[in-house]
């Protein structure tokens, strides 16, 4: 794993504790709780997804590329 890499898994998993922590030391109802963690943590599941996908479609340019030239060198 890439230094950057692991510098952003640490932030959103910080971010993710530190949202959990606030959430439960708030005067809200157990319900209430509940929802909002649990939204947060779709939030954050969306936000991971469209990164994955965006890196994911990045690979494939990046592969197609890398094919074309081969063949280029190839020919």
């Amino acid at each position: 794993m890439k230094k950057e890499t692991k510098i952003i898994v640490g932030v959103l998993a910080g971010a993710a504790l530190g949202a959990t922590i606030a959430l439960a030391l708030s005067s809200d109802s157990t319900s209430d709780l509940k929802s909002k963690v649990s939204d947060f943590f779709a939030d954050l599941l969306d936000a991971s997804k469209d990164k994955l996908a965006g890196l994911a479609d990045k690979a494939t340019s990046v592969a197609e590329k890398v094919k074309d030239k081969v063949a280029e060198i190839n020919a």
